[in-house]
């Protein structure tokens, strides 16, 4: 049976293991429209869910979302060129991260007259660009034309597999509107991949290098940043830290590597710990510390461990590497510590010896957090960022929720202590990530209670009228919690930064960081349907919490909370 190249892509992504397509359509779309309705009539052809996503940045951050709920990669589907367009910052946000992502846009006809998916209107001239891909070549490990409709499951197989091999990322397939338009035969569309991924680990040698190097060590630090690769990382991090009394340092992170009570977690600032570290272990960190303002004595080896310990896409990026550990993460990780394993009877004096003190140290730093999430109580005034985010903290462990935070609520000020618990926004910067991510997740673990905290500028980034209208529209019951400082208050720390005692640090209001006046972020909410309800006094937070949950779980309604937060 002949079918459109169009269905024939869609058959080829379920096969490979593809649940969702994340649709923007245009007028490229025909033939893969036309595919999925004749395929909704044919119980015996199997399809990705398309879920309809009424802005692209929507489209690719809830693949983002759904891959870190799942690690199963999805893909995207946009709109030739203006699509594409509006997708590249969702795909920078994925390079980042590794999230194997695979974006597809329509190509505009190139054909006048003549050849059936030609040029009928005049955005098809409008459309035509000399190089499409260039929109999102830096950010993609690969980039394609589909040219004959006979590649279709070729071209497929090696764009999954590409994006899949570490270090993973998002590729990039150019469809154009006439290939799409043609038929090819179903038959092979259904056999298993004809390309498997690669996945690198590291040399034998090199973990018992660094195992020695580590066992040896009298003052190790262990940085993380993305997380230790999930539960079994998790756990492992944990018994490492533990057995051999390493102080673990968060240094922006993006995941949580560890649980904030335990013993060995050593804060967010590594400069005490790495100016007089002997060895230091990074795991996963594009930035273990600032180079402007911490370094690692100079005789201090530093062992790295990730997908790609040298972050190759990032041109500059000097960080001391002695070993590097190539591999996922979680595995990697179980080998190092297994090495050592058979180093730690002979050590367990030094152990011991640095253990007291790294306990007491820990403790302190625990305490001075309480100590200044308690100094901003729930009163009757504007919040504090640092209140929120005790608030969010309680109420995640309570319901065993997952938090994300995109200049929300920041992992220094929360205690949280399961793996998986928490995501903040990729290091590129790509504002408008938060809740387009949480409804991706929130697709993948339908019960799971979804927490997006965003600052009031991130959340307009995420074009909210659209994620609202998908969470309505697909049964996702998000809760929304916007840190509503009325400005970009990230701006303004960058700019009291670089000029502490400049004009702009003393003006009343910062040029070009305020908004004025403030939007009824509740009534954008509203407009779908959604529970949503401001909250202004500090005291007023935690039973706010409890109301939008008893919504989403037992009304299956999105929920927002407004809330006012002092400028800091």
């Amino acid at each position: 049976m002949n079918i459109t190249t169009g269905e024939a892509l869609l058959r080829r992504f379920k096969a490979l293991g593809i649940d969702f397509v994340f649709v923007n359509s245009g007028t490229d779309f025909p033939p893969i429209i036309e595919g999925l309705a004749r395929a909704q009539g044919d119980e015996g052809a199997p399809l990705p869910i398309p879920v309809i996503a009424p802005h692209e940045h929507a489209a690719m951050g809830m693949a983002h979302g759904y891959y870190l709920a799942t690690g199963r990669s999805q893909a995207v589907m946009v709109h030739t060129n203006v699509g594409l367009a509006n997708a590249a910052i969702g795909a920078l946000n994925a390079a980042c991260e590794h999230i194997p992502t695979i974006l597809c846009s329509g190509r505009a006809p190139v054909t006048e007259s003549g050849r059936f998916g030609g040029r009928l209107n005049p955005i098809n001239w409008g459309q035509e660009m000399r190089d499409q891909h260039a929109l999102v070549r830096e950010a993609v490990k690969w980039d394609f034309e589909l040219r004959v409709p006979e590649q279709v499951a070729d071209v497929v197989d090696r764009a999954y597999a590409i994006a899949n091999s570490a270090p993973r990322g998002p590729v990039y397939l150019s469809l154009p509107r006439e290939v799409l338009c043609e038929t090819v035969p179903s038959e092979r569309l259904a056999a298993p991949p004809q390309l498997a991924p690669s996945t690198p680990g590291p040399r034998t040698a090199d973990i018992e290098r660094a195992a020695t190097i580590l066992a040896r060590a009298a003052r190790p630090l262990i940085i993380g940043q993305r997380g230790p690769g999930g539960v079994d990382g998790f756990a492992t991090l944990a018994r490492l830290a533990e057995d051999w009394a390493i102080p673990v340092v968060e240094y922006w992170p993006t995941q949580i590597s560890l649980s904030t009570g335990h013993p060995m977690h050593a804060g967010y600032d590594p400069g005490a710990l790495l100016a007089t570290a002997d060895a230091v272990l990074v795991i996963d960190a594009l930035t273990p510390w600032a180079p402007a303002d911490h370094a690692p004595p100079v005789d201090c080896p530093v062992i790295q461990i990730g997908q790609d310990p040298l972050f190759t896409r990032t041109p500059v990026r000097g960080f001391r590497t002695d070993i590097a550990l190539p591999g996922e993460v979680a595995p990697t990780l179980a080998a190092l510590t297994d090495a050592m394993a058979a180093r730690l009877d002979s050590r367990k004096d030094a152990i011991e010896a640095r253990r007291p003190a790294l306990i007491d140290s820990n403790s302190r730093l625990r305490a001075a957090r309480r100590r200044r999430r308690a100094a901003a109580d729930g009163g009757d005034g504007p919040m504090t960022k640092a209140w929120v985010a005790r608030c969010v903290g309680d109420f995640s462990e309570r319901h065993d929720s997952i938090v994300l935070a995109e200049l929300g609520c920041q992992l220094p000020d929360m205690t949280l202590t399961r793996p998986g618990c928490y995501f903040q926004e990729p290091h590129s910067g790509g504002l408008g990530w938060g809740l387009t991510a949480a409804l991706g997740i929130q697709l993948a673990d339908r019960e799971r209670l979804v927490v997006a905290t965003v600052g009031d500028g991130s959340y307009m980034f995420a074009n909210p009228v659209a994620c609202h209208q998908i969470a309505e529209a697909y049964d996702l019951p998000v809760l929304t919690i916007v840190l509503n400082n009325s400005g970009w208050n990230a701006v303004r720390h960058a700019t009291k930064a670089l000029y502490p005692d400049g004009a702009a640090a003393k003006a009343n209001v910062m040029p070009l960081t305020a908004f004025s006046p403030s939007p009824d972020f509740a009534k954008v909410a509203e407009a779908n349907r959604g529970y949503a309800e401001r909250v202004e006094p500090g005291c007023d937070l935690p039973a706010a919490l409890e109301r939008a949950r008893h919504v989403i779980q037992h009304d299956r309604r999105q929920a927002l909370l407004d809330i006012q937060v002092a400028s800091d």
